[in-house]
């Protein structure tokens, strides 16, 4: 029988996470690749568990100035995105992530250049823990950049949606723009705020950038670190 003594803690299962991740990609690296990178603890994990591998891949496109920071720390050649034709992977964590691997992401404030990497992406690869594997998406509350104008008049239409909007509090995404938490959709398949669906329909408000939900590009592939080890679950069509 396990002991206490025996749990992993949240930092170890990233960790573990992390690792898996590198060792995931690995077999699949030329000396060319270009990797995309998420932004979060525990893409950070795995950024210092690909630093071991820096000589079998070209260099990474980060999703946020702070992922360019610790990659070069690295010594790992960051690139901007205009200059990539395509990404084999793109690795990142998520929030939430439900059984059809579709995510909510945005707590570290890095959505819109997330969705644009995984976007390029031929896999993309979601690592976490699994606390964050859930039924119904919709506890995390969802991330809506926003340009600072249309703040008020987003807020509003949140709530016509069934959301209570928050000002997230003195930050500005590296895009200048504002992010509104929304909590309180209940994101179930049969639901009026089904992912798919309350994604499109959120992107299309004036003055959206983009918000956190990644159900119209759902992850290839979940990495998720439990008690028992890293599991591999592939997305089903």
């Amino acid at each position: 029988m396990s002991s206490s003594a025996n749990i992993l803690t949240s930092d170890q299962l990233k960790a573990a996470v992390g690792k898996a991740a590198a060792e995931y990609i690995k077999p699949h690296l030329e000396t060319d690749s270009i990797i995309g990178v998420g932004t979060g603890s525990t893409a950070n994990c795995f950024i210092d568990a690909l630093a071991e591998f820096k000589h079998f891949f070209d260099g990474a496109v980060a999703s946020s100035e702070a992922t360019s920071e610790r990659l070069k720390s690295h010594g790992i050649p960051v690139y901007d995105l205009n200059s990539v034709v395509e990404l084999e992977f793109y690795v990142d964590g998520a929030d939430e992530i439900n059984h059809q691997l579709e995510m909510i992401k945005g707590g570290g404030g890095a959505l819109t250049r997330e969705k644009i990497v995984a976007a390029v992406a031929k896999e993309f690869v979601c690592v976490a823990d699994e606390s964050k594997l859930v039924e119904v998406m919709g506890k995390f509350p969802l991330p809506v950049e926003v340009i600072p104008m249309a703040r008020s008049y987003v807020a509003r239409e949140m709530v016509k949606l069934g959301g209570d909007p928050v000002l997230r509090q003195g930050f500005v995404t590296d895009n200048g723009n504002v992010i509104l938490d929304v909590h309180h959709f209940q994101m179930a398949p049969e639901a009026k705020t089904a992912p798919k669906l309350l994604e499109e329909n959120v992107n299309q408000l004036t003055g959206v950038v983009t918000n956190g939900l990644f159900a119209i590009r759902p992850a290839d592939t979940l990495l998720l670190a439990t008690q028992e080890g890293v599991k591999t679950i592939k997305a089903s069509n």
